[in-house]
């Protein structure tokens, strides 16, 4: 332990560790003056390409061509009955396309971004991207209905049509699309190099592990980086939407502030007996006309914990002032009756008979 007086260097490392903690609470990062990305002509040139692989693969996989053969060379194989020593490792490895521990993971850091930034955008982007995801591969899936290796009937056969989920390969998409946000989302060239090279290698490695742990066919694999690569390179046409959201989402987010006590100025109305007493003939009062009364009586309305600034055009909150009616002026000292003991005064109902009979008894 380290004295708390003394200049040691657990105290320095703990002055340096508080200060960067303050920082990071205090200072919010600025956002990147980095431009949205935009459908250039490279990148819709390789979207078309990609959509064209895509096209190619399904009609391939269709009328069972060469590439379903090799499926099932593959599958025979059986690779991970060759390199049994990696098979342990893979099955955890593979954990890195799952699409809910990769969304968790990659939403959390985005989330880190989004307030540090002080926008919405990361949190968008993943949103809509793996919305996109889901619905397309999703599709895909459902409509083909394709069976996997290992539940697969008939050697040679694509296994169409068979109530399977299997083509396109989910893990692969959503590698792609999950790690491949994180470049997408990069603020600098150097860093987005870097994670298009890691999201590359997650996307390359998930893949070929399935196909080892012979859950899908190489066709599937195949389907999966094209379907996860066009999510990716059309994610710009989606940002004017994600924009759009993001406009509503905080305007939302400020009528709900201005909600809360203490937050909004609410002109409070006046009552009935009030506006009689300022305007008895009910006839409509200029801003002016209020002001002047107002500094006269000498009495404003504090609405909200604080006085309203007073305004030339009678609205908003300036106009808002609750005029007291004045009371009636007190008397001088000199001018009031004296207080003192006053004879008792009888009741007028019984002025008019003699006190004898007022107490004569009952029957006489």
């Amino acid at each position: 332990m380290c004295a708390a007086t003394s200049h040691t260097r657990c105290n320095v490392d703990w002055v340096r560790t508080d200060r960067l903690l303050a920082r990071l609470e205090q200072e919010p990062e600025r956002p990147s003056n980095r431009e949205v990305p935009r459908m250039s002509r490279t990148r819709k040139l390789l979207f078309g390409s990609t959509s064209v692989l895509y096209a190619v693969i399904v009609v391939a996989v269709l009328i069972r061509a060469d590439l379903v053969r090799l499926d099932w060379q593959v599958m025979l194989f059986r690779p991970y009955k060759q390199w049994p020593q990696v098979h342990e490792f893979l099955d955890y490895f593979v954990v890195l396309g799952q699409r809910g521990p990769t969304a968790v993971l990659v939403a959390a850091w985005l989330g880190w971004r989004s307030w540090r930034q002080r926008t919405l955008r990361p949190l968008l982007v993943l949103g809509a991207a793996l919305l996109a995801l889901n619905v397309t591969v999703g599709a895909v899936k459902i409509g083909l209905g394709r069976l996997g290796p290992h539940y697969a009937t008939t050697v040679g056969s694509a296994e169409l049509f068979a109530d399977g989920d299997i083509f396109p390969s989910g893990h692969t998409a959503n590698a792609v699309v999950t790690w491949g946000i994180l470049a997408y989302l990069a603020t600098t060239p150097r860093a987005r190099r870097v994670l298009s090279v890691v999201a590359a290698n997650f996307a390359l490695g998930v893949g070929a592990t399935t196909v080892y742990l012979g859950t899908h066919w190489v066709s599937d694999v195949l389907l999966g980086w094209a379907a996860g690569l066009l999510i990716l390179l059309g994610l710009p046409w989606a940002e004017p939407l994600i924009a759009l959201s993001e406009d509503r989402i905080q305007a939302w987010r400020d009528r709900g502030r201005s909600t809360l006590p203490g937050r909004r100025l609410v002109p409070s109305p006046l009552s009935p007996v009030t506006r009689q007493a300022l305007v008895p003939s009910g006839r409509a009062v200029p801003a002016e006309e209020l002001a002047t009364q107002d500094e006269a009586h000498g009495e404003t309305a504090v609405i909200g914990g604080r006085a309203p600034a007073s305004t030339s055009s009678g609205t908003g909150i300036g106009a808002a002032r609750l005029y007291h009616v004045p009371g009636r002026q007190h008397s001088l000292r000199a001018e009031r009756a004296p207080v003192g003991p006053q004879p008792p005064v009888r009741p007028y109902s019984d002025r008019s008979q003699p006190r004898a009979a007022r107490l004569r008894p009952r029957g006489q």
